[in-house]
């Protein structure tokens, strides 16, 4: 190693760089993919407390690294992710390493193969360097896992991560790189991206093929900027016959390009109805935000709340149901082990009949029918991603309530139900300093147009509400 690479690596320069500013560096050498690793790896020793990772792939990733390194020594990049480190959440299959979904069953599962999601990012030179955690099952809105224990927000410890790609709302904040992949059911990348300050985007159904599809489940990026999300929809948003759900959709454009709110035609929801009511920082910076696509020209229009009470009852029997099939195959000694809040959630599905669970998942059908009806002819809708702000870090939910989980995803759930695309960029601050973010929703397949409003957002948005990333890493690296 020189004296000039030993600067480099020591000074922590790259770990939290957007992924064109590592290709710029890449392609003129001034820094080389294995020397970025070496800084990731540096920060996720320091983030150990943080807790969110289920596995480091340190040998894998080293071993890109060096094939990165070579290819662009020799002028021939495999893609627009080459040398770039990215991270998987644990439920996404990576051959040869385990995926137990959070909780402590023994024996977990290995993956045999790996995802699309995965194929792409390797065939595109991506080095992952890790699996990231998630809650039990993946229901859950926080870090909280038996398997894993609690994983923590990098801005402040004491405050939830928010879930369930809750390790992945770490390794974006803290800099593990510049992308970070997530998934979400029910708003599992935007609530953590609310509550982080991160720019995430919940992607068109099957957009990104999945090889365990399921109705209203998403993977999609998170990064502290807009632009990686591009680049990460770029390589991983490409058909695959793996997912028996997905369909070819028409070929997005995927340059980087903000997207002025002259002429747009924008809705505006600040009461997500069921649930839990939305805290008044939350609505009073969303209506702000709201402020300024009007002042740029875009026509706002008011609606009324999407989910009912009705629905989201029925979606939260049919996802009960499902879990109570999971729980009731599990060892006696595997029971004990799970998360007191997931089992006693689980067993609500127990008495659950055929019935019961066909009508569940009637109501996500409708609520996905009536949140289309309720945007059509919207370009655009803006909404709080959430009622409430960062709640402890040790409570499995807002209200730790088992028998009312869905209250705080009212403003989340119906784009899941309808598969639109629907993206969280950060807006402000609470008083006391918690992140609080806009959800912008387009319609299907204008991922492109939620992302350009989100890259406009970023440029106009006050700058309080512009996560200080560089005064995180000093708080957390000494510099």
């Amino acid at each position: 190693m020189t004296a000039e690479t030993e600067t480099r690596v020591t000074g922590q320069e790259w770990a939290g760089s957007s992924a064109a500013e590592l290709r710029t560096a890449y392609s003129s050498g001034t820094a080389t993919p294995t020397e970025v690793l070496a800084e990731v790896l540096q920060r996720i020793e320091t983030d150990k407390p943080l807790n969110p990772y289920h596995a480091v792939l340190a040998q894998q990733a080293q071993a890109a690294a060096e094939a990165s390194d070579r290819r662009w020594a020799q002028g021939q990049p495999a893609g627009p992710l080459d040398g770039v480190p990215v991270t998987i959440k644990e439920n996404m299959h990576y051959r040869g390493v385990s995926y137990p979904g959070g909780w402590a069953a023994e024996n977990p599962p290995i993956a045999e193969t790996d995802c699309p999601l995965v194929s792409r990012l390797k065939e595109a030179g991506a080095v992952i360097v890790g699996s990231t955690t998630m809650p039990d099952l993946g229901m859950l809105s926080s870090g909280v896992s038996s398997r894993h224990g609690i994983t923590r927000n990098a801005w402040d410890p004491s405050w939830t991560t928010g879930g369930s790609s809750a390790g992945a709302a770490v390794t974006a904040a803290a800099g593990h790189g510049p992308i970070h992949m997530g998934s979400d059911i029910g708003g599992s990348v935007r609530l953590p991206g609310t509550w982080s300050g991160l720019a995430t985007l919940k992607p068109s159904h099957g957009l990104i093929p999945l090889d365990a599809p399921y109705y209203g489940r998403a993977a999609g990026p998170m990064a502290r900027r807009t632009d990686d999300l591009y680049l990460a929809m770029a390589t991983t948003g490409q058909f695959d016959t793996a997912d028996t759900t997905a369909q070819p959709y028409p070929a997005c454009d995927w340059t980087p390009n903000a997207l002025e709110p002259r002429g747009l035609r924008v809705g505006l929801q600040l009461d997500g109805g069921p649930g839990l009511p939305t805290d008044p920082e939350v609505r009073t910076t969303v209506e702000a935000a709201a402020e300024k696509f009007a002042e740029a020209g875009a026509e706002i229009v008011e609606i009324s709340p999407i989910a009912t009470d009705e629905y989201l009852t029925g979606i939260d029997q049919f996802w009960r149901s499902r879990a109570w099939s999971q729980y009731r195959g599990l060892a006696p000694e595997e029971k004990t082990v799970v998360l007191d809040y997931i089992a006693e959630w689980a067993q609500g599905g127990a008495q659950a009949d055929g019935a019961t669970a066909v009508e569940g998942y009637e109501a996500m059908l409708a609520l996905g029918s009536r949140a289309r009806n309720m945007t059509a002819g919207l370009d655009l809708l803006l909404s709080p991603v959430t009622p409430v702000l960062a709640f402890p870090a040790e409570l499995p939910m807002p209200d730790n309530d088992p028998s009312t989980p869905m209250a705080h995803i009212s403003y989340t759930v119906p784009f899941n139900m309808s598969g639109q695309p629907s993206g969280s960029v950060n807006a402000g601050r609470s008083e006391d300093g918690r992140w609080i973010g806009l959800q912008l929703t387009g319609q299907m397949g204008q991922d492109p147009t939620v992302l350009g409003a989100m890259k406009w957002w970023e440029a106009v948005r006050d700058e309080s509400a512009a996560p200080a990333w560089q005064e995180l890493e000093r708080s957390r690296y000494g510099y």
